[in-house]
């Protein structure tokens, strides 16, 4: 497909999606939200991708939601969009995505990032809910994916009086999962991006599902779905070869069946 504001590429198996608004700084209004869910859905349904990666540029993964389409919008006009529930369909993605964070991720771009399963940051990266200084508040997961990030000392700092971490903090603090000079933090991504495409792809669906499940049950919920979710490997062509490439000391060939 041919996008207005977003570029996709294919590195073998894993799928990258870019923010293409440099002059906006990557701001993201309702046309690039609906062209990156277009994307990263097509990624998913597509059995040659095993990963995915959503990045901006070296200045700005997103610096926040797109202010002008919503400055002079009524509770019910909010309401009636509705625009928060593309975040949603991104967190249904089914693959695993890794935001490839430089330069600013701010306000909607910080809840987008967090809305993937890892972050690999640039050393230039600055983190941040700013929206408390235009009127509002955090809308799209800012509250809560933070708070369960960082803990709630430091989110009530980030949320109420518009403090931003530094890449190395938000290493320290638990929001990110590598920093990287500028220059390669694009590249770490996509290796490790390809390093999890590289496993087998059921186990890798099913294992991301419980990991997000433990942010959502109680433990004895998520105890007991994360052993039915190993159990159902066990029909897998992928367990049968995966444990007999062990025991035969070799590389395992992956199917996805």
């Amino acid at each position: 497909m041919t996008y207005q504001f977003i570029l996709t590429e294919t590195h073998k198996n894993v799928g990258l999606v870019r923010f293409n608004r440099p002059k906006e700084l990557n701001a993201l209004n309702s046309v690039l939200m609906e062209e990156l869910i277009a994307a990263v859905e097509a990624f998913d349904q597509d059995p040659a991708i095993g990963c995915l990666v959503i990045t901006g540029d070296e200045r700005a993964f997103a610096a926040g939601a797109d202010i002008r389409e919503m400055a002079g919008a009524s509770t019910v006009e909010m309401l009636t969009r509705d625009a928060i529930s593309r975040w949603d369909r991104l967190r249904k993605i089914r693959k695993p995505a890794i935001a490839a964070v430089s330069g600013y991720c701010l306000g909607g771009g910080n809840e987008l990032a967090m809305a993937c399963d890892m972050i690999v940051a640039s050393e230039t990266a600055r983190f941040g809910q700013p929206e408390i200084n235009i009127g509002v508040m955090p809308g799209a997961g800012g509250t809560q994916r933070l708070t369960r990030a960082v803990g709630k000392a430091l989110a009530m700092e980030i949320v109420l009086n518009g403090r931003m971490l530094t890449a190395e903090e938000a290493l320290r603090f638990g929001l990110v999962n590598r920093v990287a000079p500028v220059e390669v933090y694009l590249d770490e991504a996509l290796a490790l991006a390809q390093s999890i495409a590289g496993r087998a792809p059921i186990a890798i669906r099913l294992a991301k599902e419980a990991v997000n499940n433990a942010f959502e049950t109680y433990l004895a919920d998520g105890l007991a779905d994360e052993r039915r979710a190993f159990y159902v490997l066990f029909s897998t062509e992928d367990q049968k070869e995966g444990m007999a490439a062990f025991v035969e000391k070799r590389k395992a060939e992956w199917q996805g069946k």
